[in-house]
């Protein structure tokens, strides 16, 4: 099992707690450092959320570190046109010397999408245009130099596209789908993804046989789709110091530590150990 951190900045992290944290990932050689891409914070009222866009600080990220792999759990394929994330993705991949994942899902933050004036369909439409955008983000990608891409959809027209940056992965940057769904999510990341991540940690062993038992219906080999999940931790030297750390996140923090953990290094240690089985 590989451990890697996940960091949720909107609550207050400026950008340069997040290459502290970066930094400090990599020197504890965890395998990859991945940040959250969101906008407002869980309590939307919170008057101290400092949004940080996560494919611009992803690109810092990139200089300032030089062997953990860095990457996005999730971003919300509603942000962006999917081709002008694509360019962001190889970019990174281009900056970073080949360490960087995109994941990926339908978004799943109403009152976000609100505030900034993003458009939210309903959630068959999320699914619809996230399809559609994998095909586009993995065809620029693959199309060979010297071609040209083009892709008539629903929701996305590309003409002839040409120019793309030069990625360092080949044949392409890592990809991450996952959710909590039972049909839609797993048959997505069965096409496209290299990893599916279950979400919480509860439910997560049912999710992934789930995912292995679709990759298995479309023909995929399962034991190409990695696993992996989120798992909350909460750590302090006492007990009582990471109650004190919870009770400083307030409600908000209640709901992000479902399925997760607060402890000491030995409880957290016990309770992943428990988590790998």
């Amino acid at each position: 099992m590989k451990l890697r951190v996940l960091m949720e900045p909107r609550h207050g992290a400026t950008y340069d707690r997040i290459v502290a944290m970066a930094k400090a990932t990599e020197e504890a050689d965890f395998d990859a450092f991945f940040r959250s891409d969101h906008y407002l914070g869980i309590d939307s009222t919170d008057p101290d959320y400092l949004p940080t866009d996560s494919w611009t600080t992803l690109g810092g990220l990139a200089r300032e570190t030089s062997t953990v792999k860095l990457g996005t759990l999730m971003t919300a394929g509603t942000y962006r046109n999917p081709a002008v994330l694509a360019i962001a993705v190889a970019s990174v991949d281009q900056m970073s010397g080949g360490r960087i994942c995109l994941g990926i899902g339908t978004g799943w933050y109403e009152r976000e999408h609100l505030a900034f004036g993003i458009p939210f369909p309903p959630i068959g439409e999320r699914f619809d245009r996230l399809a559609e955008a994998m095909e586009i983000i993995t065809g620029l990608w693959t199309t060979p130099r010297g071609d040209t891409f083009s892709f008539h959809g629903r929701f996305w027209q590309l003409d002839q596209c040409a120019n793309f940056p030069a990625l360092v992965q080949q044949p392409r940057p890592e990809i991450i789908i996952g959710g909590t769904g039972p049909r839609r999510t797993p048959l997505m990341a069965a096409r496209y993804a290299d990893e599916f991540n279950s979400g919480g940690g509860k439910g997560s062993r049912e999710r992934f046989e789930n995912v292995r038992r679709i990759c298995e219906e479309i023909g995929r080999d399962p034991a190409t789709l990695r696993m992996s999940a989120t798992y909350q931790v909460i750590c302090g030297s006492t007990r009582e110091e990471a109650q004190r750390r919870l009770a400083r996140l307030g409600p908000p923090g209640e709901r992000m530590l479902s399925g997760g953990v607060v402890g000491t290094p030995s409880e957290v240690v016990g309770s992943l150990e428990e988590l790998a089985k």
